[in-house]
């Protein structure tokens, strides 16, 4: 895999669309992103929003590798919100990028914009502009011979836009956890998926449950799970030392932890760092 670099690109938006309860479709459009180079599968970036009463998101001069450090120096009440989010779809002529937010009441900068969005709203990804790029991680090993897929609610964007992408006769085995049946939704996939939806709060049968019950394929496996950084450390586990997984064979990603906040995973990543030097 290539590092590939990164740059800021200068989005407004086009549309939004209420999916289901929990999710809204916000479509960026802008020149800029005929450089955006999505991997597609689990693509990440970081977007960047304006405060409210800002018309527009501020962002540091340049995406080298000083951005964040400028970032960090400029005033918190006016530089852009930063989080976290996946690639949905990416469309071109005309310039168009698809995100998926799932809305966890008033309760985030980032989900509190993506409800109010409106067109013409402004904001500023920092994306790859090399489709084989770090913000990739489903990347199955060489002699995989099935795909295990598990994830909340955060991770459904990623998971439909993997199973976009697996070639026909794979197969996958797809666990998801959502907090509303509504937002069930057709995922679309040339493999051969069998899907398990699960009810946060409204069934017995959680994420973690409908995985240790399932009885899973023969063969080599690859598994890919993102969410909760707690439950999915412990869907891990599961998978490695009661399944019998490699390690190898397990990507896994603490989408967002309970009780914690990006800006303060950020914070405490940035600690973590500097003791390192």
């Amino acid at each position: 895999m290539t590092h590939a670099p990164f740059a800021f690109f200068d989005t407004r938006v086009l549309r939004t669309e209420r999916l289901s309860p929990t999710f809204v479709r916000v479509t960026f459009t802008g020149p800029d992103l005929a450089g955006f180079a999505s991997g597609g599968r689990d693509q990440r970036f970081k977007l960047f929003l304006p405060h409210p009463g800002q018309d527009r998101a501020l962002v540091p001069s340049a995406a080298g590798d000083r951005w964040y450090p400028e970032w960090c120096a400029m005033d918190p009440d006016i530089r852009a919100v930063m989080r976290t989010y996946t690639v949905r779809d990416q469309r071109h002529a005309p310039e168009e990028l698809d995100v998926d937010f799932a809305l966890h009441g008033d309760i985030g900068p980032a989900v509190r914009w993506a409800a109010r969005a409106r067109p013409g709203d402004h904001a500023v990804l920092l994306g790859p502009t090399e489709p084989d790029n770090g913000g990739v991680d489903f990347r199955p090993p060489p002699g995989t011979q099935w795909v295990l897929l598990a994830g909340d609610e955060t991770a459904l964007p990623a998971i439909a836009g993997i199973l976009d992408r697996l070639p026909a006769g794979t197969e996958a085995r797809v666990f998801l956890e959502i907090p509303d049946p509504a937002d069930r939704r057709w995922l679309p996939t040339r493999a051969t998926s069998d899907v398990t939806w699960t009810c946060r709060g409204r069934s017995a049968v959680q994420l973690h449950d409908a995985v240790r019950a399932a009885r899973l394929p023969a063969g080599t496996p690859y598994a890919w799970i993102a969410g909760e950084a707690a439950g999915v450390k412990r869907l891990r586990r599961h998978l490695v030392g009661e399944r019998g997984f490699d390690r190898g064979q397990v990507t896994f990603t603490g989408y967002w932890r309970a009780g914690a906040s990006e800006d303060q995973l950020l914070a405490q990543a940035t600690l973590t760092a500097v003791a390192d030097d």
